[in-house]
This record gives structure tokens, sequence and C-alpha cells, in this order.
């Protein structure tokens, strides 16, 4: 098994990471260096936190073996006999090896390739594809040139602090600057920066999470924040809307202005390629390329503004397919959870859905879970299932609280997690050790990453599943993780005490942490602000239980779902009324199919069998007159009857008709058998009969 555990995580990260890059990703229209870019950069931070806990137990028998080679005692050369050659005591520790043992060797070049070619993508290269992909250049030339200037200030930051980091050490008389010091200052540098972000989002995960699953089994919570949530996305979704006709009249007026000939006509076609379907219709009929251009005349707009325009068009249209699609999903969820409060009060333990999945689900779903199954999760157990998750997530935050402020003292032990390590190190029990630091590494991820998936920077960064998060946010994403995982590491291993600059043992160091270096180097850090700075996780989450965060941006004017607040009340009405009426714009929608459905089903048979008994057996020539007059009465009668039936289907709240069809008949009967067109208009004879009033006189021989 030597290697094999390292093997399997490896494979088992990489899917995963690939699984959530498709979730919020999108394959198809991103560019190929934006998706690889993020995916090293997700597969990386995932990566370090699987391998962790294998480096946890391969360091704990490497120091097992090393004791117990140290406390053998030298060969005897006096015992002469049976006992003259070398008999060592019997060790006291019971070393043996893990079954996840990693040889000696891989670890630090495993570590060492992972934690450079993370802190590269997001120090340099993940910056500069961010600048790439918001460029509004129509070259790769351009973009390129964009994304140096862009990014000339963000290296220059970097420079300055690690240039200040530089000056310290040149300063100090009893440093000498080497190679490996100007390492360590540089791994320094980039871990403040990472454990200042990491405790923010440390002290909000650690509360939100389990108060978001118990206020998940309260009745109604949910579907009141959905309304909210309505409210707030229906706003955007107009903003965006009127974003993208601003930017489209824009682009309609340089389309109309840049003629065929003119040098610039490249720049505006790919223009045209980035903007919706409908509105490259529509400018392509108003398209008139006949007409010269004529440069004294007209004042043509330059290449830079086409470029801005260009990224104004990129993040228009990016903005507005995200709203669109968010609102149907909004919508999913927020007629999903009325059944949900409609089927608690229901008696039968069947879960009654209003509207029917437009996808078909599986059989082996269908099968398992069946409406009663259904029924008795979201009515009876998932409540309970969240509280109690809810009460186990808030005792790990407690744990994470008390070791984060007392992991610094040694005699006594008093963090919780260096306590649950050292027992099992006593037992040697490798499964226990992996186990645990597996949860508790895991536990602070989730609690970090997934504030970096809730959080949105106005509408420059945010995170959207179904395939909706653009490009800058993607990297953006793929920089956080770089800079967060390091330093959520090295504190998860002062935690458990299995860094020796916190535990001041000299004990073997996990090859992690050797890869880190010496932090004596600077000993205000690695003294001061790695053991005092993460103490302020404690204000933190006192500030995020009382929502001190959320009423701040309430009162700037962002408004946040707060159960006591009227701004809430309103918009959750405001919601409520919004879901009410797509409900019933859904609701006529079916009923319209249906009642199209039915009329097909009803008469379309029916008419295909007349009219094909009709061509076979009947000869117009030797029918009977009154047979076809009477079958041309009752064919006409029932056409007659449209105007009674449309008035029955408006009074039904029928949907309304689609003015940009090429007929405006609803009749299924009409529609398939296109007689508006194939028939000409007849006149009624005071004998009972229809004569055509066309020229061709079809109907003479009568």
């Amino acid at each position: 098994m030597s290697g094999a555990a390292l093997g399997l995580e490896i494979v088992f990260v990489f899917f995963l990471a690939l699984f959530l890059l498709h979730r919020y990703g999108d394959f198809k229209k991103q560019h190929r260096l934006v998706i690889v870019g993020t995916l090293l950069a997700w597969y990386l931070c995932f990566l370090i936190v699987f391998i962790l806990p294998l480096d946890v137990s391969t360091t704990i028998y490497n120091r097992c073996k090393h004791a117990a080679a140290n406390s053998s005692p030298p060969e005897s050369s006096n015992i002469t006999g049976l006992y003259a050659t070398a008999t060592p005591v019997p060790s006291q520790h019971p070393c043996f090896k893990p079954w996840s043992y990693i040889p000696d060797g891989i670890m630090p070049i495993f570590w060492r390739v992972v934690y450079w070619t993370s802190q590269f993508l997001t120090w340099i290269l993940l910056p500069f594809m961010q600048s790439y992909a918001r460029s509004g250049g129509f070259s790769i030339t351009g973009k390129i040139k964009t994304a140096l200037i862009e990014n000339a200030i963000y290296y220059g930051t970097y420079l300055l602090i690690f240039g200040a980091f530089l000056i310290y050490v040149a300063v100090n008389p009893h440093l000498h600057l080497e190679w490996n010091q100007l390492q360590t200052i540089g791994i320094a540098a980039a871990n403040t920066w990472g454990l200042f972000l990491l405790v923010l989002l440390l002290g909000y995960g650690l509360v939100e999470i389990p108060r978001s699953y118990w206020n998940g089994a309260k009745k109604g919570y949910l579907l009141m924040k959905t309304y909210f949530k309505a409210a707030k996305l229906m706003t955007e979704k107009a903003d965006a809307e009127e974003t993208l006709e601003d930017v489209m009249e824009e682009v309609r007026k340089v389309n109309e202005s840049i003629k065929y000939n003119h040098p610039l006509r490249k720049c505006v076609d790919t223009i045209l390629k980035k903007c919706p379907v409908e509105y490259q219709e529509k400018m392509g009929r108003n398209m008139d390329d006949y007409e010269d251009f004529d440069e004294k005349r007209n004042a043509y707009p330059s290449e830079k503004s086409l470029v801005k325009l260009h990224k104004q068009v990129i993040y228009s249209v990016q903005r507005h397919r995200r709203t669109q699609v968010q609102w149907q999903i909004l919508l999913e969820q927020a007629f999903y959870l009325e059944d949900v409060a409609k089927n608690e009060t229901s008696g039968t333990c069947q879960f009654v859905h209003t509207f029917q999945s437009p996808e078909p689900e599986n059989r082996f779903i269908q099968y398992f879970y069946n409406p009663t199954i259904e029924w008795y999760w979201e009515c009876l157990l998932r409540p309970w299932f969240y509280r109690i998750l809810a009460v186990v997530l808030s005792i790990f935050s407690v744990i994470v609280v008390w070791s984060e402020c007392t992991f610094f003292s040694t005699t006594p032990v008093l963090s919780l997690f260096a306590v649950f390590i050292q027992l099992a190190e006593k037992t040697y029990n490798y499964i226990y050790i992996e186990i645990a630091c597996f949860l508790s590494i895991f536990f602070l991820s989730i609690c970090v990453y997934s504030t970096v998936f809730r959080i949105r920077v106005f509408n420059y960064y945010y995170l959207a599943s179904h395939h909706q998060t653009d490009a800058y946010s993607l990297l953006f994403s793929g920089m956080l993780f770089c800079r967060l995982t390091p330093p959520l590491c090295l504190n998860f291993l002062g935690l458990t005490h299995m860094d020796s600059s916190i535990s001041h043992q000299n004990t073997q160091p996990t090859a992690y942490t050797s890869i880190m270096g010496s932090m004596k180097v600077l000993s205000f850090i690695a003294d001061g602000f790695y053991i005092y700075y993460p103490m302020l996780v404690v204000i933190l989450c006192i500030a995020t239980y009382f929502s001190l965060g959320t009423r701040c941006l309430n009162l700037l004017g962002f408004q946040q779902f707060m159960g006591d607040n009227d701004m809430t009340s309103d918009l959750v009405d405001e919601g409520k009324e919004l879901i009410r009426r797509e409900k019933r714009k859904r609701q006529r929608q079916e009923e319209g199919e249906n009642r199209r459905r039915e009329w097909k089903e009803r008469y379309g048979h029916s008419r295909e069998d007349s009219t094909r008994n009709r061509n076979v057996h009947i000869d117009p020539k030797e029918s009977n007159f009154s047979d076809i007059s009477t079958n041309r009465s009752s064919k006409y009668t029932r056409s007659n009857n449209r105007n009674e039936r449309d008035r029955i289907e408006l009074l039904q709240d029928a949907e309304p008709l689609d003015f940009n069809a090429e007929t405006f008949t609803d009749d299924p009967l009409e529609s398939e058998s296109g007689r508006s067109f194939l028939y000409p208009p007849f006149r009624y004879q005071p004998g009972g009969r229809y004569l055509s009033m066309s020229r061709s006189r079809i109907f003479d021989d009568v």
C-alpha cells in the first residue's frame, strides 16, 4: 500500500475539482486557458487539504522510528558465549508502518512542486489572465498590452512589500542574506497576506454555516428568504436588461456608421458576434452595405472607443444571461418550497407537485424516491436532520474558536486538536490520526471556501452556479484559493502542535513545514503575528452572530435579509407577488398546451381519416351534390365556431396571442390544413350552396 493512498487521493481530488468547475464554469463558451488555469488552481488547493493528513501520519511514524533508534542501547562486547553477538533491547515504541505510509523523499518534492506552482499561479499568471480575459482588445497583442498595463501597479505593490522585508533583514546586523532567507521572506509575506484574509473568512463561516442549517429547519424561513431573493433578483434582472438595451443601441449606431469597406469594420463584426442572436438579426436586416464611407463627411469612432464598447458588450451580455438563468432557477426553488408548505398540512402522506419537472427523472430515482418517501423526507425528516447537523457543526465551531485562542500554550496543552492528536500518537492509531486530521482541516476548509463561494463584490466578483460564472470571477476564485490554502494548512498544523515553531520542541517537522523554512528570520511574525492575530476570530464570530455586518450593509443601502426590518418585509411581499404572477403565467401556459393537445387528439385523427376516405372513395364527377354540400357545410360550420371558442378561451385566461407569428389562428384544425391559404373565399346562396368567387370556378361541373 506504499504510495497507493497518495495516488488514489490525487485522482479523486482531480475529479472533485473538475466537477465543481463544471458546475460554475462553462466549458463550451469560456476560453480553454481560463478553464485550465482555474482547474489547476482549484486542484492544487484541494490536493493540499486532502494530502496533509497523510503527511501528518507519516511524520508521526518517522518520529516513532527515530525515537526507537535513539533509545536502543549500544552493542555489548563483554558478554561471551551464547550472547556474544549484539542483542538490542526490545524497544518500548511499538512502531509499525501505517497503511498510507509515503516513502522518504517523496513528500518534500511533492510539496515543493505543489506550493511553488500555486504561488506562481496566484501572484503572476492568474492576475495576468484576469486582465487578459476582461480586455476588449481585438487582437492578442492588444490584450497582452492591456493586461501588462493593468498589472503594473499590482506587481509594483508586491515588489514594495518584498522590498520592505528585504530592507529589514539587511539592516539587522544579526542576519545575513542568503538564498534560503530570501525564500523565507517571500513565503512569510505571502502567508501574512493570506492569514489576514483567512481569519476574516473563517470568523464568518464558523457562525454562518451552523446558523444557516438551523434556520433552514424553521417552517417558512427558506420560503420567505426566497421571496426576498426574488425581489432583489428582479431588480437586478431589470437593470441588466436596461444596460443591455443601452449597449445594443450603441452597437447599432456604430454598425450603421461604419460601412463594409471601413478599416475598422472587422472590429465591428467581432463585436456583433458577441451580441445576442436576436440583436444580430435586427442589425443585419437594417444593414445597408451599398453606401461607401466618407471619411471627411462623418465622424467615425476610434479603435480605442470600439475596444471599450467591446468590453461593455461582453460584460452586459454575460450579466443578462446570468440573471435570466438565475431567475428561472429561483422560480423553481420558490415553487418547490411552496409545494413543501402545502404538503406539510396534507394528510395523504403523498408529495404533490404543482408543476411537473420538464426533464424526465431517472427510473432508479423514481423507484427509491417516490412521492411517499419524498413527503416523509421534506415534511418530517429533513427539519430534524438540519437541526442535528447544526448542533454538530456548532460544536466543531466552538472547538475551533477555543483552539485558536489557546494553541500557543504547550504546557499544559489547551488546544483540543492537539490533545486529540497527541492521545492518538501515544497509541500509534494511524487511522484515527488521519480521520481526526481530515475532519479538522476539512471543516476549516469548508468554513473558508464556502465563504469564498458566497461572497459577492458588487458585479465584479460573483460565483454563480449552473455554468453562469464569468471568466474574471473564476480566475479570481483561483487566486483566493491559492493564497488562502497555505496559511490555512499552517494554522491547522499550529492547532495540532505539529509545527515545531509553535510547540517549541526539537522534533522532526512535517514535510510541509520543512519547505516553508525557518521563521526565525522574521521573529516578529513567527512569535507575534502568527500566534496572536488568529485570536481575532472570536471578535469576528461575535460580530457575525449579532449580524453586525448585515446591519451595516442595510444602513449603507444594500438590502439584506433581516427578519426584524420593515424593508425586508416589503421586499418579501414584493417577491411573493412576483412569484404569484409567474405561477399564474405558467399555469396559463400549461392550460393552453393541454387544450391544444386535446383538440389535436379529438379532431386531428378524425379529420385525417375523413380526408383519406374522401380521396380514395369519392369521385367528384359521380358523387351526389347533396353529399358534397353536406360535407362542405359541416366542414365550414365547424370552422365558423372558431370565434365562439376564442371568446371562451379569453374568458378562461388564455395566454396572449403571438403577433409575430405568420397567422393569428389558434385552431389546430385550421393550422394543420392551412385552409385560409388553400381555399378561396366562398359566397353563400339562398339555396343552401356555397359558390366559389375565384376565377378558376372549379365547382362549375356540379
